[in-house]
């Protein structure tokens, strides 16, 4: 995880924003580390405070008011504007059919914010791409008959292909939970 894909804290800080109503950037950085965030993705403390200012600079963050703080200069609270509902939403849906692993996982973080249905309708699409994918790699391999040449080109083949093959896997079931009405979405509110 070299660097942080800016859709997916763009993504984790507006659906935290959004969830709460109002937040602080240090608010956001709380809840995301109370996830284990750090664990799943490259998103750290600075791509957290960097996106917030991002998103404030580009009107789908505004400031409400600003908190004093004991500890500390006071913290502005923001608030998703329309724009950035607009964003979140898009954002929300790029990722849950992402092949991106950390993508995805933030979307299915915020998937509940979708209705139902459309939750379903975007995981379908995730797990035919996962599948697609593997299969793609798999059809690669008679490509390089030596499997030595190029260095282990079949070997990583097999690691990728399993990688989303396990996806796939667990998209399937994820599918199955949503399709039997587990969880709460936005439509049943």
């Amino acid at each position: 995880m070299a660097g942080v894909a800016a859709p997916t804290v763009r993504l984790l800080v507006l659906g935290v924003v959004r969830t709460r109503g109002e937040a602080h950037g240090y608010a956001v950085h709380r809840e995301l580390m109370s996830w284990r965030v750090d664990t799943w993705t490259a998103v750290k403390p600075p791509s957290i405070y960097h996106a917030v200012k991002q998103l404030e600079r580009e009107d789908k963050l505004r400031a409400v008011r600003s908190e004093t703080s004991p500890r500390g200069p006071a913290r502005v609270v923001y608030a998703v504007t329309a724009a950035g509902n607009a964003e979140f939403f898009r954002l929300l849906e790029a990722a849950l059919v992402s092949p991106d692993i950390e993508e995805l996982g933030a979307g299915i973080a915020f998937m509940r914010s979708l209705p139902r249905h459309r939750a379903a309708e975007l995981l379908a699409e995730q797990l035919q791409t996962s599948r697609t994918i593997t299969d793609e790699l798999q059809a690669m391999k008679p490509q390089w008959p030596d499997p030595q040449q190029p260095p282990h080109a079949q070997h990583l083949l097999d690691l990728w292909s399993g990688v989303f093959g396990a996806n796939a896997n667990w998209t399937e079931a994820m599918l199955e939970r949503v399709r039997g009405g587990e969880f709460r979405f936005a439509d049943e509110a």
